[in-house]
């Protein structure tokens, strides 16, 4: 990839790109922090079972 394929690609991404409103980022916030609950959810369980099982 050359330099001007390169500038090409980021001002496309620019025109693409648009600050979110208020509702789509409250939407956006909701689904990471289910997904850091779920994630930490399954590391917890997976700690909690090592530590029965094995200690």
């Amino acid at each position: 990839m050359g330099a001007r394929e390169f500038f090409r690609s980021v001002e496309a991404i620019f025109r693409l790109a648009h600050k979110s409103d208020r509702d789509e980022f409250m939407l956006y916030l909701k689904l990471v922090a289910l997904g850091v609950a779920v994630v930490g959810t399954i590391g917890f369980l997976i700690k909690l079972i090592g530590n029965l099982f094995f200690c």
